[in-house]
């Protein structure tokens, strides 16, 4: 373990407060922003922040020799988050759409920038993914689940960019959009807001981008299964953490997928759920395929070991 990276969890303290406020304007400010309180988005991008610094600060404290080049990338990134949500804030403080809104040059100004940071950070936690891939970390469960973490979560990243695809622009005023099919600011989910009656990019987009959490929490419980009596063993538990990687983004490219052919999250027609049965179907039968080629490695491993004993006595 080495020390925490400071901006990062000042990033995550910031998000906080900020988090408190803006739960606060949700019930003293009435206004409302496409279809949606001011502060909604505010209070969602400020708990995802706050989720997200402290995740990637924990994971540079696994790394080893992290040096300067990390903890710069992770300054960035940190800058790089304040700067999109301190717009958003901005936006949502003179009651304007912050996403996609280019109804004046001030407005669209804003915009890009908040673009130009979202691409700015996903090439600095990339920077850390390939680093992180190429530092050796003694715990080997513990290194797939960070690596897939952090690769999984720069996919879901990418998968917010049909949202500002030219099919997405519903004017020059408003260049981009959430939902596929209808308009935004619809009804949706509560709290959320994903669209219940067209399909909604956010939904991937939200799925990918907790791979950063998942996948390594996944990696924990799996080395707790030996305090449980399940012994799985070390290259057992890596390739179960790869199937689970692979699926994961396989299902955060088939919510993208469900969502570019504008159906709703809770309404999915048969080829929607043919293709999601085919990838639970799958991910069952790697993950059997892999604990049963462990269990039979280890017994050879142990005969193999017990010849080498009798061998030496």
């Amino acid at each position: 373990m080495t020390r925490w990276n400071r901006p990062l969890l000042a990033l995550s303290g910031i998000m906080t407060v900020l988090t408190v406020v803006a739960f606060v304007g949700l019930f003293v400010d009435d206004r409302i922003v496409t279809g949606a309180p001011v502060w909604l988005k505010v209070f969602k991008f400020a708990v995802s922040f706050a989720i997200y610094g402290v995740s990637i600060a924990w994971t540079l404290t696994v790394l080893p020799r992290r040096g300067r080049a990390m903890e710069r990338a992770a300054v960035v990134i940190a800058a790089a988050a304040a700067i999109e949500v301190g717009i958003i804030t901005f936006q949502a403080m003179r009651g304007r759409m912050s996403h996609f809104n280019q109804a004046t040059l001030f407005d669209a100004v804003l915009w890009q920038t908040m673009g130009a940071t979202v691409m700015v950070l996903w090439f600095a936690q990339l920077f850390i993914t390939v680093a992180a891939t190429r530092r050796p970390i003694p715990d080997r469960t513990a290194a797939q689940g960070i690596r897939l973490g952090l690769a999984v979560s720069l996919l879901g990243m990418l998968v917010a960019v049909p949202m500002t695809l030219p099919f997405q622009s519903v004017s020059d005023a408003i260049t981009g959009a959430h939902s596929v099919g209808v308009a935004d600011g619809g009804p949706g989910l509560p709290l959320i807001g994903w669209s219940v009656d067209g399909g909604d990019l956010r939904i991937g987009h939200f799925a990918g981008l907790h791979a950063l959490q998942v996948l390594p929490l996944l990696a924990w419980a799996l080395t707790r299964l030996d305090g449980l009596g399940v012994r799985l063993g070390e290259t057992t538990r890596v390739r179960l953490l790869g199937v689970a990687g692979a699926a994961y983004a396989a299902f955060t490219l088939g919510l993208m997928w469900q969502a570019l052919r504008g159906q709703p999250l809770l309404r999915p027609d048969a080829v929607t759920l043919a293709a999601l049965g085919a990838l639970v179907a799958g991910t069952v039968a790697a993950a059997v395929i892999v604990i049963l080629k462990g269990r039979r490695a280890v017994p050879g491993a142990e005969a193999g070991a017990a010849v080498r004993v009798h061998s030496l006595s």
